[in-house]
């Protein structure tokens, strides 16, 4: 997939994720295969968006916990 579709592809995820809060996890689980794919083509994942996955990935493991 071209990188720009990736790209694409995650800013829907973003705008999903603010409108729609409840689906968050799924919506994660989204952004994480994206930005694999967007890993895949080579390019380097801008800094937000690594933090992002990582808060995300660090709040739902502590959801699992509890």
């Amino acid at each position: 997939m071209a990188f720009e579709a990736i790209k694409s592809q995650i800013e829907t995820l973003l705008e999903r994720m603010e409108n729609q809060p409840e689906d968050k996890h799924e919506l994660y689980l989204q952004l994480h295969e994206k930005l694999n794919e967007w890993r895949a083509t080579g390019q380097p994942v801008p800094e937000d968006l690594l933090e992002l996955e990582q808060a995300l990935e660090a709040e739902f493991a502590e959801e699992e916990k509890a």
